[in-house]
């Protein structure tokens, strides 16, 4: 579902604005007379200023009653005021507009960041008619040039500045809603197909294997996991060239792309299962990081694949102790069904390394329920071959509220990956080294070429389980901001 809520720009908040938001701090007062001077409120409810803070003071409208919202923006960095942006547009919840005061003196970013936190905040994903009090907000004005710019008139050249940054948050915005509407969309609806299709809707070059031809070029990975399903897989690739044809070099990114994931023969449990029409969100984010590349201008060449497949079982599921050829030869002997991810993953990155040349490749998957046990809801995982490829994707983590934490390729684990009848197997065979997430990566890394690559699971950050903060219940987008912020600045 497209985002409902629209961020426009003016100098001055309107003088009956019914809902205003102002940011409180020493220097700062509102542009409206309030009941009880703002330093006396904000010392009775004990407010700090921290991102995301809100004290609510009622104000004579003429005949009616409006609303001012003092809100923290903390130190008013991009983290800080995505943080107090989410708040106020959860507040505002259930009306037609907010007017909103930007703090004064912001520092560059954090207008995009405010609307970035506003945005995804207002987001919806809904089958049937919204409840009015939860509809989002329906405007959110944002007045340039801090409270007394407002009074003044607002400064045009501010003005323009904020529009500019309002312009970047919604790009991102908009891409990470549609990772999330992707992820979301039940997979009655969402085979294999139905993402290829949404896909060739981003406006950039795109080609799609379907069954036959993924067969002819040796893709048995993909083929394999879905085989047990009535709905066949397919190979998504996205190519996306800067303006003018001047590259910044060549990135490869690899989504894992399973609609549904029961487990196979290796049967997942009813609540394991639950879930798992999330299963895609690392295609999803690969898919909507790619459809907003050109509005943010991105210099780099960027070739997205998704590798789809629906992970069922039937009669002609595969078996566990079956032997599959990947893409390029290398065999793997399949000890566990549900270990499927790793296996379309590897077939697309063995086909980046071998056909499509990248300087770096990047995959994202939700891959191991371990990370989430390592790591929990708050931090994705980057397991990585290069040391400076791992600093700038946790630098644009920082960045972008989307946080990372590093974890080691563990050599001495790669023995956990040894098959007596195979090259490879896709779980450890025992239970002598146990750590699923690391084995899991080392697994991916046969299959780079030795090339730069990062591996980012966020088997724990792609899905929420509340309606909280930039997030709502369902697929969180977990990876297209830090993603874009990466890409949009090598």
């Amino acid at each position: 579902m497209p985002l409902e809520t629209s961020i426009v720009t003016a100098a001055r908040a309107p003088e009956d604005a019914p809902l205003l938001a102002v940011p409180f701090g020493a220097d700062l007062a509102p542009p409206v007379e309030l009941p009880v001077p703002a330093a006396a409120l904000l010392a009775h409810y004990e407010a700090k200023g921290e991102a995301g803070e809100i004290v609510e003071v009622p104000v004579a409208r003429g005949e009616t009653v409006g609303r001012v919202l003092l809100y923290g923006a903390g130190d008013g960095s991009p983290d800080a005021l995505r943080k107090a942006g989410a708040a106020l547009a959860r507040r505002a919840r259930g009306r037609d507009e907010i007017s909103v005061v930007v703090p004064a003196g912001a520092v560059e970013g954090s207008l995009a960041a405010f609307a970035e936190g506003a945005l995804l905040a207002s987001y919806t994903f809904r089958i049937g008619e919204t409840p009015a009090a939860s509809r989002p907000v329906g405007t959110i004005r944002l007045v340039a040039g801090g409270a007394a710019g407002a009074e003044a008139g607002g400064d045009p050249g501010t003005v323009e500045a904020v529009e500019e940054e309002v312009a970047r948050g919604r790009a991102v915005a908009g891409a990470v809603a549609l990772a999330r509407d992707l992820a979301n969309t039940p997979s009655s609806v969402k085979t294999p197909a139905w993402l290829a299709e949404r896909a060739a809707e981003q406006g950039v070059a795109t080609r799609i294997w379907d069954e036959e031809e993924l067969r002819a070029a040796g893709f048995g990975g993909i083929l394999a996991v879905g085989q047990g399903s009535v709905n066949p897989p397919r190979l998504i690739q996205l190519s996306y060239e800067p303006e003018g044809g001047r590259a910044d070099g060549h990135v490869v990114l690899v989504g894992k792309g399973i609609t549904y994931d029961t487990g196979g023969l290796s049967l997942k449990p009813t609540e394991g299962m639950k879930f798992m029409k999330t299963d895609m969100a690392g295609g999803a984010v690969v898919i909507a990081v790619l459809g907003a590349l050109a509005a943010l201008g991105a210099r780099v060449r960027v070739t997205g694949l998704v590798a789809a497949a629906e992970n069922s079982f039937s009669g002609t599921a595969q078996r566990p102790s079956d032997v599959i050829t990947q893409y390029g030869g290398r065999t793997v002997e399949v000890l566990n069904t549900d270990a499927e991810g790793r296996l379309v993953l590897a077939d697309a990155m063995a086909y980046a390394d071998a056909e499509l040349d990248p300087d770096v490749m990047v995959d994202i998957a939700t891959l191991t329920g371990a990370i989430g046990i390592a790591l929990g809801k708050g931090l994705g995982a980057v397991f990585a071959s290069d040391d400076e490829l791992a600093a700038r994707l946790v630098e644009a983590g920082e960045a972008s509220g989307e946080r990372l934490w590093r974890m080691p390729l563990v050599e001495d684990y790669v023995p956990a990956l040894e098959s007596s009848v195979a090259d490879l197997a896709n779980i450890e065979a025992g239970s002598t080294y146990g750590a699923g997430s690391i084995t899991a990566a080392l697994f991916l890394r046969e299959f780079t070429g030795k090339r730069p690559w990062a591996h980012l699971d966020i088997a724990g950050v792609g899905r929420s389980t509340a309606d909280e903060g930039l997030l709502s219940k369902g697929a969180t987008g977990f990876g297209v901001r830090l993603l874009l912020e990466w890409l949009s600045g090598r």
